[in-house]
């Protein structure tokens, strides 16, 4: 059983996966969002005496909280126990598209130019991780959701307002990607 957990499984398993968790959640009245988490978190900290938006009862949300401790224990699982010490593979052409913007590590995910105590010390990286940081926490709770939220949860629940959130994410992901990062790099 274990050989069969350490090998690589095919794309398709996780589609089924997914699936059969959005027909659950669909069954039971629930609807995924990772992002909606943070709200939560806030709220039993007490930033609902502060601000409205956190006032909520969170209890109704304790559900996702038991997701995310799930997740993060199943990270670490995934991480100590079945990994096999392997790096994970970018293609080759994208490390070559990242060695012609400037970056040296190419092959890594994380490439020290932008991900690194170095890089954030500079204005450069410092205003690129804190604005995007920014962007990404702001365009998610004004989108009301994050990409996999809409693009899994909102969707298969037929929402509109997901769909139009996915194409927005779509569009600036090739904003970003072929105008404003050679721009930046």
């Amino acid at each position: 059983m274990l050989d069969f957990i350490l090998k690589p499984w095919p794309w398709w398993f996780s589609g089924i996966i997914i699936s059969a968790v959005m027909f659950l959640m669909l069954f039971f009245g629930k609807s995924f969002g990772f992002s909606s988490n943070l709200r939560t978190l806030c709220s039993i900290a007490g930033a609902g005496k502060r601000v409205k938006f956190f006032d909520f009862d969170w209890r109704t949300q304790s559900w996702n909280l038991v997701f995310l401790v799930g997740a993060i224990i199943g990270g670490y699982i995934a991480n100590q126990f079945l990994n096999d010490g392997s790096l994970f593979q970018i293609a080759e052409s994208t490390a070559n598209d990242l060695s012609k913007l400037g970056f040296s590590e190419a092959k890594e995910v994380q490439p020290a130019e932008l991900f690194s105590w170095d890089a954030l010390f500079t204005l450069k990286g410092f205003a690129v991780l804190s604005i995007g940081g920014l962007l990404v926490g702001f365009g998610s709770r004004y989108a009301g959701g994050c990409t996999s939220g809409h693009a899994i949860s909102g969707i298969s629940n037929l929402q509109l307002p997901s769909l139009i959130a996915v194409i927005g994410f779509f569009i600036g992901g090739l904003l970003m990607t072929h105008i404003i990062f050679p721009l930046i790099f």
